[in-house]
Order: C-alpha cells, then structure tokens, then sequence
C-alpha cells in the first residue's frame, strides 16, 4: 500500500521542484511546513538533495503532528496519538508554495504541506484540506470562492517593562519610543522602515502580493493587507506565508512580532478580517448587485448564513483563551452577529464602492485563528445561507454595539464557545467530523491548563484578603 501512490494527490510536481533548484543554485536546505489546527507551522528542515524526492513521493510524518496543542504536548483525546499508535502518514508538498527565504544565511527555502494517507486519500484532521472540502463544495454548484486575509499584529520589544508587562518596540530605524496610539501616522511607519523595507522584500520573494501597510490603533500595533485573490486556497496560503516571513524578519530586527490577539490590556487587539465574495462560471460575481436592486439576493443570503451559523462557530474565530479579551465593546472587535455597510461596528461589513467588487468583510476573527479554518467555516456559513435561503434580517446602521441582538446569543467566553463548538452540527459538516473532534479536543486540553493555573492576578486580589 505505502508503494502504491505514483503521483501527488497534492497536485505536485517534481518538475517544479527541479525548475527552483536549477533557479536557486545558493539555496541550501527547504523548511517543509504543515500547518496544524492552532495554525502553527510544523514540519522539519531538509537539505538540497532531499527536495527533488518529497516531491517524487511525499514525506513521511508523525499522524500525531496533527493532533498536538498550543504548547506542541500530546492531545489524546484528538485519537490522533497512540489510538493509531501514531503512525506515520505522508505529507505533499503544495503546489506553488515553493518560494525562496529572503535573509536566511546560508540561503533557504520554503514549502507548505498537506497531509494524506498512505493510499493517497486527504488526512481529514488537515484544516487545509477542510478548506479544499468546501470550495469542491461550492464548485459542485457552479460558484469559487475568492477572498483576502488582512493581517494586524504587534511590533513588541523583545524586553518587558519594569512591571513585567510587554511593551513596544523601539524604532528599528533610531530607537525612538512611541506610547501613543499613532494610528494612520504615516511618520511613525518611517521608524520602521528598514523592518517593512525587508518585509515587503521577503513577500516580493514568495510572491505574496502584500501591499499597504498601516499604523494601527494601539503603540506599535501595525496592519499589512493582500491583494485579492482569485483562488481562496491561495489567499489562506498567503497568509500563513505572511505571518512566517514577518515573524521571522522582525527577529532580525531585534524585535518580537506579535500575533496575539490582545496583548496589551488596555489597547486594541488584533483581528485578521477576511473578505470574501464568489465568481460564477463565466467570472462574474454572484454579490454584485444588478440594476435596480439594492443588494443581490446570493449575498443576503450568504450574510443570512454567518449570522445564523456565528455563534456555534466562534471557538474557530477566537480559538484561544486570549481570544476573549480581544471583544471588549467600541474596540473594533465586533460584539454581536450583526451586518451592515460600510460600517466598522458590525461583524459581518459590506464594503462601499464598485459593486463589481462587492464583497463581505468577516471580522470576528483573532489573528490569532487559523486562516484555513477561518475561510472553511465562513464558506460553509455561506453555502447554507445559499442552500436554505436565510434572510440576515435588518441591516444595523450606527453603533453596531448599541444594536440590539434578538436572534443569535453569542458565547460569552472561551469554555462557552467550547461548549457550543462541540454541539454544533454546522461545525461538525464545515469541518469534517476528523478535524471537528481533533479541534474540539485541543481546546478542551488547552481550557482545562489555563483554568488550573494560578496567575498573578489571583495573588494580587485574594492572596492577603480572603
């Protein structure tokens, strides 16, 4: 069986490979990655020689890689351990995401993976192949999905302050030290300028199509958007991409970036918005709105969808326990199953402008989540709101966070949403019920570690008071 397979079930090809070696002649070793369902990267580093035959027969891993938490322990309860007796599967390389690592001494290159069975059949505990599950889905139907992430994160010093807090980083261009919330300040991005300068550089490399950069709404709190992708397996690719390649440029610099959602208490978290629409056979998008109608039926019908399905699915948007501080009321961080236009008060924003490029702008989620898990449970919020015909129900204008929400209670904390997660038979169908109970287990582990653990806070409020 193991000898079986003569081509990639990933689509790979070992003529690419071979093209980028004969195109890289520096590049000594490769980073293969696979991404598990915290969105962590895992895999190892192999040398030049070894490229040339993962991509003529995979790689074996680890079942067990899949089936680790946030700390990389062991999650039994996930039956990806010593259930299987944690047998190797094989891993495919990914088409297209052969890039070079820009700044790596001696040089390096990447490529992301995607785990499948022996024989060949998809690993269905992968959260990239949950997504490839919903867009064959929707193209059964006739519609492909396109979408954008937008990636917020933190520029930490790599030192805390005095009371053990973390702050900003310096100036990577002259040290200065900013503590206001410099938000759009176009003069404070120049600080930074050497660590964007290698950023975009980086991208250029993996052909990430990164493009503005903003100061966001805390001390050292940036934004970094991508183009529109037309295929919305490639814009999850991308994003992964992004949060390595930034991750690792900032290292060089001196500086920690910082993917948490809230890691400063009394600032705005972090969010990774996804913007989504869908193209018909011919390339037409099915939101746009034809003359003479306000909004097209497909895309009220998909907002129907995500209200509907919001709650039950939160644990995959605000996967941690950190996830929770991030929804605090007026911080940018949507509240409520709730849509609307041009309005950034909502969970679910149309965007103004060119109906041609009407869109929904998902925004409950922590750039904490998992991309591939992210746009899998929104397509599939998305597919039932087509299939079912679910009307969203008014829009809100104004203050989304004033707006009262009758329909849809939402979880009001981690272990709720863990509670909700795992009886939802939405969740169950847009993730597959492999990956539905290896994700559920994990977050379960990881509650039950943070509900036993006695923090600082407990000593400062109860230590000499109770």
């Amino acid at each position: 069986m193991d000898n079986a397979i003569v081509t990639s079930p990933s689509g790979s090809s070992p003529t690419e490979a071979q093209a980028f070696l004969d195109a890289h002649p520096e590049i000594e070793a490769f980073d293969i990655v696979l991404t598990d369902a915290n969105g962590v990267g895992r895999g190892k580093i192999v040398r030049r020689h070894e490229l040339k035959s993962i991509f003529e027969g995979g790689r074996h891993m680890p079942i067990s890689i899949l089936g680790l938490d946030i700390t990389g322990e062991d999650v039994h309860e996930t039956g990806l351990i010593w259930t299987t007796g944690d047998g190797d599967l094989r891993a495919w390389p990914i088409p297209g995401t052969l890039v070079p690592l820009y700044g790596t001494n001696p040089p390096r290159g990447q490529v992301l993976m995607a785990m499948y069975h022996l024989d060949g059949q998809p690993m269905s505990s992968d959260p990239r192949l949950a997504l490839a599950r919903q867009v064959d889905i929707l193209a059964a139907k006739g519609l492909y999905p396109a979408g954008a992430f937008e990636l917020e994160f933190f520029l930490l010093a790599n030192e805390r302050d005095a009371d053990g807090k973390v702050q900003p980083a310096r100036a990577v261009l002259d040290g200065r030290v900013s503590g206001k919330t410099e938000v759009y300040s176009v003069d404070h991005l120049h600080g930074m300028e050497p660590l964007f300068a290698d950023i975009y550089a980086a991208a250029k490399a993996q052909g990430i199509p990164a493009e503005t950069v903003i100061s966001e709404y805390a001390p050292g709190q940036y934004e970094l958007t991508l183009n529109y992708r037309k295929d919305v397996m490639q814009a999850a690719d991308d994003l992964v991409m992004l949060k390595r390649l930034v991750r690792a440029q900032a290292r060089r610099h001196g500086v920690t970036a910082c993917f948490m959602a809230k890691p400063i208490e009394k600032y705005a978290g972090s969010g990774m918005h996804f913007h989504v629409s869908l193209q018909d056979r011919a390339g037409r998008n099915v939101f746009a709105e034809a003359g003479g109608e306000s909004w097209s039926l497909p895309l009220l019908q998909g907002l129907g969808g995500l209200i509907q399905t919001m709650a039950e699915s939160m644990l995959v948007f605000a996967p941690h326990a950190n996830s929770w501080r991030r929804f605090v009321s007026q911080s940018y961080a949507p509240v409520a199953p709730t849509w609307g236009v041009n309005n950034r008060s909502v969970a679910l924003r149309v965007p103004a402008g060119d109906a041609r490029n009407r869109r929904i702008e998902h925004r409950p989620s922590g750039v904490d989540a998992n991309p591939y898990l992210i746009a899998a449970t929104v397509l599939a919020g998305i597919i039932k709101g087509l299939d079912q015909g679910l009307d969203p129900g008014p829009e809100t204008t104004g203050n989304g966070y004033e707006a009262a929400v009758t329909r849809t209670t939402m979880p009001a904390d981690w272990r709720a949403a863990i509670e909700a997660a795992k009886a939802s038979s939405f969740l169950k169908g847009a993730l597959g019920e492999d990956l539905h109970r290896t994700f559920v287990a994990i977050k379960q582990s990881e509650y039950l570690r943070v509900a036993r653990t006695i923090s600082e806070l407990d000593y400062h409020l109860y230590l000499h008071e109770v």
